[in-house]
């Protein structure tokens, strides 16, 4: 039933979506952003398969042109210029970019948890009262990993400003960081978490599932002008992701 569910509501997306879309113009290359992190797994093994430049070539699309970036932030701006058609990011960069006018759609959910706060091994813990005086480094403001760490502070009683340092870092500078004892603990969406616990830096006290339940990570955002002009092409983009998505799923 869950699974059904989730299909319905991706069909009543596509279909408020494409009802009134219409071809314009030819587009011969399309601008796709992303994350390297297994959040956004469904893009980059679609990307090695081959499968975005092999779906999309039967409605004109010759190239597909990729852009890797460190956060959410950076990558809504990219498509509040233009910048790009396509993103693959975390659902508060966009809900902020939307309330500043960006002329998108999210299209279809990608991820749901998956980030993790990890602590350096010397520091014992308990419950959040033991992170109070602590640093941590996790995504800049505006992401859904610096939402979710500063709400779940609250909820615990920490005042996220005064109880405690956080730092907005790219995952690698916040990976480095935590390695180097500049910072105390990290949140941060995997395989950061996983390399930090591999290398004996930091052990896991918190899932982002348990600081808010099936929370909202990563979606699929489409431009309001490729969803207007050329809307065929949003559904095959939806298509090879569900595709990917299922086989991920069976393997």
């Amino acid at each position: 039933m869950k699974k059904i569910g989730i299909f319905t509501l991706i069909l009543l997306l596509l279909a408020s979506i494409f009802v009134s879309g219409c071809a314009s113009d030819d587009l011969t290359e399309l601008n796709i952003g992303y994350q390297p992190s297994t959040h956004q797994i469904a893009y980059m093994t679609a990307a090695e398969k081959g499968w975005w430049q092999e779906d999309l070539a039967p409605y004109g699309i010759e190239k597909i042109n990729e852009y890797q970036f460190p956060t959410g932030a950076p990558e809504m701006q990219a498509m509040m210029s233009g910048d790009l058609d396509v993103a693959y990011v975390g659902a508060a960069p966009v809900v902020a970019a939307l309330s500043e006018g960006l002329d998108a759609k999210i299209v279809t959910p990608v991820q749901i948890n998956g980030s993790s706060l990890v602590l350096r091994p010397e520091h014992e813990y308990e419950s959040p009262e033991d992170l109070k005086g602590l640093t941590i480094a996790t995504f800049p403001p505006g992401t859904i990993q610096d939402t979710l760490l500063k709400n779940w502070l609250r909820e615990n009683g920490l005042d996220a400003e005064k109880d405690v340092r956080i730092l907005g870092m790219t995952p690698g500078d916040a990976v480095t960081a935590i390695s180097a004892k500049r910072v105390d603990a990290v949140f941060l969406p995997h395989p950061s978490p996983t390399v930090i616990e591999r290398e004996g830096n930091g052990r896991t006290i918190v899932q982002s599932g348990e600081m808010e339940a099936n929370h909202s990570c990563c979606v699929l955002v489409v431009s309001g002008k490729l969803i207007r002009e050329h809307p065929e092409i949003v559904e095959q983009i939806v298509r090879t992701h569900i595709k990917q998505q299922s086989t991920t799923r069976q393997m």
